[in-house]
């Protein structure tokens, strides 16, 4: 049975909002910030209505997984997860269990570490148009979902609104500086390797993801959220071929169904139907089981 959704957090939290995006809020608890992931879920820059039940918490708790299993890789800034540490802060432990994130304050670097392992999505577009990804010049002839021969590092500079922007690994040096730029690089690149091959041995493709950095301590530490469906193309390893657009294993049932609207996109399309919702559910504590081999856990 599925828990009730959460839309947001505000009225369960008592500490101060802090930024609330499409999908998580961060409040101050002084010393510490505190991470809470909604079910709010978003598409082509709209969040859209109803929340997705479990959404939240697969996403935190995934993350929660993965940054256990790459502390060994990279320091990275949880505090803990345990919604009972936070005492009074928290009026509805119950709503907010498997939610929560307590982390270090770190200075976030406005680069968007993205690794692409294959070429698609965006990638596959650009290469369309110019032969290159980021201005990476790649071979002649490759074909949409191919992997690459090498791991590719693709950055983007954040913007807080609207679209990331993609960004040369030039660019980048110019922004952040040459020494912190090829940290970032080998860092990202480790670490899609990693899970790429963790993945792989539950016949999964990570075709490709983002991470973001920040600074503590004058030390680069993992942040945000890494290896989840919001930041990652996850495959199922049956489904990959070359040439067709791979049902990813995560808010696809939402894109297909709006794609399938009259919607102009220009507005908060209406609310989505039953089904798009028990489907998008289903698939997020599916990649979870998939990837942890347990059940979710949520109130």
């Amino acid at each position: 049975m599925v828990s009730r959704a959460l839309s947001t957090a505000v009225d369960l939290i008592d500490a101060p909002l802090l930024y609330k995006g499409k999908v998580r809020e961060l409040y101050d608890l002084g010393e510490h910030l505190l991470i809470v992931v909604t079910d709010r879920i978003s598409a082509f820059d709209y969040v859209l209505d109803p929340p997705v039940p479990a959404k939240g918490t697969v996403l935190n708790q995934l993350s929660s997984y993965w940054f256990d299993l790459t502390k060994g890789l990279i320091d990275n800034h949880v505090v803990h997860t345990d919604v009972r540490e936070l005492g009074a802060v928290a009026k509805d432990p119950e709503a907010l269990d498997g939610r929560v994130m307590v982390s270090r304050r770190a200075e976030r670097i406005d680069i968007e570490c993205v690794v692409r392992g294959y070429i698609t999505g965006g990638g596959w577009r650009q290469y369309q148009t110019t032969g290159e990804v980021n201005g990476i010049k790649l071979p002649a002839g490759m074909r949409k979902n191919e992997a690459f021969p090498k791991p590719i590092f693709t950055p983007a500079a954040k913007n807080d609104v609207g679209h990331d922007e993609d960004i040369s690994m030039d660019t980048m040096k110019e922004m952040v500086g040459d020494e912190l730029a090829l940290e970032l690089q080998e860092k990202s690149l480790m670490l899609y390797s990693f899970a790429r091959d963790y993945c792989a041995e539950r016949d999964i493709i990570l075709a490709d993801c983002k991470f973001e950095f920040g600074l503590l301590d004058g030390k680069v530490i993992l942040i945000d959220e890494i290896f989840t469906p919001d930041s990652s193309r996850f495959w199922d390893q049956s489904k990959y071929e070359l040439d067709i657009e791979i049902d990813s294993m995560d808010k696809e049932p939402v894109r297909s169904y709006l794609a399938g609207t009259d919607w102009d996109k220009n507005s908060k399309p209406e609310p989505l139907p039953e089904h798009v919702v028990d489907e998008t559910t289903r698939r997020y504590t599916d990649i979870y089981r998939r990837i942890t081999a347990s059940e979710l856990n949520h109130s």
